[in-house]
């Protein structure tokens, strides 16, 4: 049986809709949007300062493609990265591993011509061992101008995942306060990145991770959010834009904000079906 919302028409949704809406005809388009978004946020700036993701990725040979031919200087930039996968202790993952983010990223800027590249002390890694390092610099910076990011599964923006506890509820407001952390990751995040980067192999996926707390993202200035994942992203994008605020799906608590936009393709967007 599904909820009454995830059968309305896109007409319908948009109407009943707590955040900004935007539809790309496909998915190479969206990515593409993404990329140019990314762009023109930092040649609106005198200074930019960025919270990027790394997933989805398909944006980032789009952007430094943008960025060498337009010749966008990324020197006056700074870049948050939302998180970091860990190993079962809870340490960082080395650069050589096969999903390090950060080594994601530094290849996308190794891509950007040398006199375009971000300063090294501009990008600006989660650590685990230093939790607030992160956040005192995006106050040192004077705040994010701009958090983009993809959506999960079950709705986690970076890895803020729904808190599970049988000893006690985290609420609402707690989740919407919640700092840089470590935590770790729910069965579905570790299923659907194992089908999505491993074959199907759950145990090749780092169990724990370092994320941004929902305070820095809900603080950004302006927030764009990307469903790129194709049919897996549909319910995720309803629930997102139109389903009730709750811990069960973080997402949500993007509802509200005054600069907050959510952009997918036109199929996702479409109404759902069961059907075999």
């Amino acid at each position: 049986m599904l909820d009454p919302f995830l059968t309305l028409s896109v007409a319908e949704l948009r109407a009943r809709a707590r955040i900004g809406i935007h539809l790309e005809p496909d998915i190479p388009r969206l990515l593409g949007h993404f990329a140019r978004s990314i762009a023109d946020e930092i040649r609106s700036r005198e200074v930019a300062r960025l919270i990027l993701p790394v997933g989805p990725m398909g944006q980032y040979p789009r952007l430094a493609e943008i960025t060498n031919r337009e010749r966008l200087s990324w020197r006056n930039v700074h870049v948050f990265q939302m998180d970091e996968f860990l190993d079962w202790q809870g340490r960082p993952i080395p650069l050589d591993h096969p999903l390090s983010f950060q080594a994601a990223m530094r290849r996308f800027f190794a891509g950007l011509d040398p006199e375009l590249r971000i300063p090294e002390a501009q990008y600006h890694v989660p650590h685990p061992f230093r939790i607030d390092e992160i956040s005192e610099k995006i106050d040192e910076v004077g705040g994010i101008d701009c958090c983009y990011g993809g959506v999960g599964y079950h709705g986690h923006v970076a890895f803020n995942e729904p808190p599970i506890s049988r000893w006690r509820r985290i609420s609402v407001d707690e989740l919407r306060r919640s700092l840089t952390r470590v935590l770790e990751l729910g069965d579905d995040s570790v299923l659907v990145q194992s089908i999505h980067s491993a074959g199907g192999n759950s145990a090749a996926i780092p169990p724990m991770a370092v994320t941004l707390g929902m305070r820095d993202i809900l603080a950004a200035r302006k927030i764009r959010l990307y469903c790129a994942g194709g049919a897996r992203h549909s319910t995720v994008f309803r629930i997102a834009v139109a389903g009730e605020v709750s811990v069960e799906y973080p997402v949500t608590l993007i509802q509200g904000h005054p600069g907050a936009v959510i952009h997918t393709d036109e199929a996702t967007a479409q109404p759902i079906t069961v059907t075999l």
